[in-house]
């Protein structure tokens, strides 16, 4: 009887012997793990999407780039504010007074003055002369802060770049390894029904039908977790785009071979970045920005010479010849110097030095991050590389050690041990097969991102 199953089993495909007429109808089924619930939305419900088309909708929907560019915008009527104070000031004035004629105010001037009835309309014309240069350095300092504001934006920018596709490639990965758990758990199942044909027919043991089991149930719980990963990577990423909560996204791989790595020339590279990073290119235009306000700071103690000129008619006035005539109008030049200010001058030029100096070793700060960040990327790049073809080879092997792992314990020449140690490693080499790509594509991006070189 044993040489006859035997020989069946030779002959038998391995999917299908549990199924063969010796032992479908007097087998019963081995004790499963109950069905659980997927919390995903069926496939053909799931929304497309590429990398590039993520990319694009980041940009165009998320609100963290909208707010950096209403910010640079807002930045930008700051220097017309600052730049105002250099045109003419005109002002229109009515006034209307009824008063105790011939009276005066008794307090609270050095000079009195009397009062009459009257009203009159006039306006006022000032404009400044020069203040030796203070305002023309507040405008500067204005124009390179909206300057920075701008670089901010693309920084912002590829930071939302950055995110969507550690996303997509997270959504990707998780794709795969659900592929994977659910071909992991269909060849589990048919390891334990074969097991359970074999133990039926006192072939094996029942500690190989336990181990079979403990197998599936092991390839299911890998199921629910990539489900689960699934689920959140899809939230991550409609978060991103600023979709609906419930919306669902199945990224799609365009199927492109992976890009060669960059020359590996880190100075060159660390050379680039410092010049292209937006962030950095940012910290710079503050520091001189900081430095137009440190000089318009101490050019405080300067005078500043304006003219006025102020005209208008008094068309509603006393009788006895106080208004004469019905008009007015007067021009004039006005000094203004700060004698003493009770140390406000010096306090402020103090204080921007200080914040200039400080922002100078910000910038060299990230600069330095700068050099490290790109250091890193590249070698996560060239690591990240080369285990596409470590992995690919470890899928090989392990996939010839599992067809003679199953051949050998179909013949009963090994125990459900090996087999299952064999399944473990090439679920393993799978899951890294399937990943490392994902990895490499996603680590030239992140060398594109430290470079400041990173565009949909």
């Amino acid at each position: 009887m044993k040489q006859t199953v035997l020989f069946f089993l030779l002959a038998c495909p391995f999917a299908v012997c549990a199924q063969s007429s010796i032992s479908a109808a007097s087998i019963p089924q081995a004790p499963s793990t109950p069905a659980q619930v997927s919390p995903l939305e069926p496939d053909g419900q799931a929304i497309p999407i590429t990398r590039g088309d993520a990319e694009r909708m980041a940009l165009r929907n998320n609100p963290r780039v909208t707010a950096s560019h209403l910010l640079a915008l807002a930045a930008g009527q700051v220097t017309r504010e600052t730049r105002s104070n250099e045109l003419p000031q005109l002002n229109g004035n009515m006034t209307a007074v009824k008063a105790e004629d011939a009276s005066r105010i008794g307090s609270g001037e050095l000079n009195s003055s009397r009062l009459y009835t009257h009203a009159g309309a006039g306006g006022t014309l000032s404009q400044l002369l020069t203040d030796f240069g203070h305002t023309r350095d507040l405008v500067a300092n204005s124009r390179l802060q909206a300057k920075a504001q701008q670089q901010n934006a693309l920084a912002t920018e590829q930071d939302v770049l950055i995110a969507t596709d550690q996303a997509f490639y997270r959504l990707l990965d998780a794709q795969s390894l659900l592929d994977v758990a659910v071909a992991t758990v269909k060849a589990r199942g048919d390891v334990q029904n074969l097991t359970l044909a074999l133990t039926k027919n006192a072939l094996k043991s029942d500690l190989d039908l336990n181990i079979s089991s403990a197998d599936l149930s092991q390839a299911q719980l890998l199921q629910l977790d990539a489900e689960n990963s699934v689920a959140s990577a899809r939230a991550a990423l409609a978060e991103l785009l600023a979709a609906p909560p419930a919306t669902q996204y199945r990224a799609v791989d365009d199927g492109t071979a992976a890009p060669p790595l960059p020359p590996d020339n880190s100075s060159a590279l660390i050379k680039d970045a410092q010049s292209q990073r937006p962030d950095l290119q940012a910290l710079r235009l503050d520091t001189q920005a900081d430095q137009k306000f440190a000089r318009a700071q101490e050019l405080q103690r300067l005078p500043s010479i304006s003219a006025l000129a102020i005209g208008g008619v008094t068309p509603v006035r006393p009788d006895g010849g106080i208004f004469t005539p019905n008009w007015y109008g007067a021009a004039g030049v006005n000094l203004t110097l700060p004698v003493f200010t009770g140390f406000r001058i010096n306090a402020q030029a103090q204080e921007a030095r200080l914040r200039e100096r400080a922002s100078e070793k910000q910038t060299q700060e990230l600069s330095d991050a700068i050099a490290r960040d790109v250091r890193i990327a590249t070698l996560s790049a060239q690591t990240a590389f080369r285990r596409i073809g470590v992995a690919e080879a470890f899928q090989k092997q392990t996939t010839q050690a599992l067809n003679l792992a199953q051949t050998r314990y179909k013949l009963g020449l090994s125990s459900i041990v090996e087999l299952s140690q064999a399944q473990l490693q090439s679920t393993q080499a799978t899951v890294e097969a399937v990943n490392t790509r994902f990895d490499y594509l996603l680590a030239l991006r992140s060398l594109d991102y430290a470079r400041g070189q990173l565009t949909p």
